[in-house]
């Protein structure tokens, strides 16, 4: 499995805790290269802006590199990561609602089908109109189930591992896993509809 991608359990072939350099800059270069990747596309599932994403995550390893010495002791280095992620995601929706707005319609214009390309194949025409319409309602869900069903559906983490990294109960992560799919299909087909 390449650098940075995780296995459905949500581990990668990266080193665990115990075998990371204790060093703190050797150490945040090694989370760097396997998890970079896979920590932007969730941030960018989240905020829907790239740039924003990558702030993010750039963030959550700086933070990383500041507290290395908890961290590491408590051998949950890939959960810090991830919740600092989630909560600077989470941040910059609270402060930045007039500049999301506009990100937001940038991106859907940016992924409007036959943009600078006469005569798209009819198959690829139907995928974009369905992803547009699939991530339209996911930005109709309320904050805490959009992050469940992302963290859950895009990278693949069970209930206990999306408990943790959003700071809530297993049970909770079931409740707003299940409304966030009943409203997500209901809104779908009432887009498809129009």
């Amino acid at each position: 499995m390449p650098a940075g991608q995780l296995s459905a359990s949500g581990s990668s072939e990266a080193p665990g805790p115990s075998e990371l350099p204790t060093d703190p800059d050797a150490a945040v270069t090694v989370l760097y290269e396997a998890h970079w990747h896979r920590l932007v596309r969730l941030a960018w599932l989240l905020l829907r802006d790239q740039l924003a994403a990558e702030d993010v995550v750039q963030d959550a390893f700086v933070a990383t590199h500041r507290s290395w010495s908890s961290i590491r002791d408590s051998g949950r280095v890939v959960g810090y990561l991830q919740t600092a992620v989630v909560n600077g995601c989470r941040s910059v929706q609270r402060h930045s609602v007039v500049v999301d707005r506009q990100n937001a319609r940038e991106a859907a214009a940016a992924d409007a089908p036959g943009r600078g390309s006469h005569g798209s194949a009819e198959t690829q025409v139907l995928r974009s109109a369905e992803r547009d319409a699939v991530l339209r309602a996911l930005r109709t869900l309320p904050e805490r189930q959009r992050e469940v069903l992302v963290l859950r559906y895009y990278s693949d983490l069970s209930e206990a591992q999306i408990a943790q990294a959003l700071e809530i109960s297993p049970g909770a992560v079931k409740t707003h896993a299940h409304r966030g799919l009943t409203a997500l299909r209901r809104t779908v087909e009432l887009l498809e509809l129009s």
